[in-house]
């Protein structure tokens, strides 16, 4: 789960203007890419065209964009382009890396260190769109205390965390995954996520959800929302405030994303 890691007020608009997803002051993505955006994950595959830095022209490429916040505090933009090779991280042998790569798993929970010697665990997915390894410190993995109004036990917080399934009382099913966009897969097509802050609950509901690795949604189980969402819903309703985003225009046709 991700909750709002940005402000609208600090995206990058010039740098989104020069690489053409933003004209005028206002955006050109859709709500998926500008959610996964503001929630510090990557957006879907998007045709850029028209690069240009200090050192390097190019035409026109497919790429993911993210924001990663610097050490000033300010919002930088990163392209992840398609690469011809992946870079493996160090603590991957050839096994695990040719598992990852050929789908075999969805995801690797290794230990490893940081820079200062500490050990960390990390959940290690490949990104097939880009042929990236992507690396998640488990610890900082945002996880939800309450899907569909069923509060989570310590030991499913944990499998989600590791990136392992969970199934809740009505059958949903989801876990965790940087790979995609929403940041969450399941064999649902909607659920609602909260995670309590400062003693309230913060509601976060995703729709058009990705089956798990791997996995084609079957579509009666999929459509199927249970008592526990709408009920979920209903209090997410209650508690969000009108918020005016007519600053921010949503094209439909997506840029070309996909």
């Amino acid at each position: 789960m991700n909750l709002i890691s940005f402000k609208e007020h600090e995206l990058p608009i010039s740098e989104l203007e020069t690489i053409g997803l933003a004209s005028g002051g206002q955006l050109l993505l859709n709500m998926t890419d500008l959610r996964a955006l503001l929630s510090g994950r990557r957006t879907e595959l998007i045709h850029l065209e028209n690069l240009e830095t200090e050192s390097i022209k190019i035409g026109a490429i497919d790429a993911k964009i993210s924001l990663k916040r610097n050490e000033q505090g300010k919002t930088d933009l990163l392209i992840h382009p398609i690469y011809r090779k992946p870079a493996t991280p160090d603590f991957l042998d050839d096994n695990d890396a040719r598992q990852l790569e050929e789908g075999e798993v969805a995801s690797l929970l290794k230990v490893t260190s940081d820079n200062k010697g500490n050990k960390k665990e990390v959940l290690v997915e490949y990104d097939a769109e880009t042929r990236e390894f992507i690396v998640s410190d488990t610890e900082k993995i945002l996880v939800p205390d309450m899907v569909n109004s069923e509060y989570l036990t310590p030991a499913q917080k944990d499998n989600y965390r590791k990136g392992k399934a969970v199934e809740l009382a009505d059958r949903t099913v989801f876990n965790y995954s940087a790979t995609d966009v929403n940041g969450i897969r399941s064999n649902r097509l909607a659920l609602v996520a909260s995670i309590m802050i400062d003693g309230e609950l913060s509601y976060m509901l995703y729709q058009g959800l990705n089956a798990a690795f791997g996995k084609k949604h079957d579509l009666k189980e999929a459509e199927y929302l249970s008592p526990g969402y709408y009920s979920a819903v209903e209090d997410m309703e209650d508690q969000r405030p009108v918020i005016n985003n007519d600053h921010i225009r949503f094209d439909g046709r997506s840029r070309s994303s996909r």
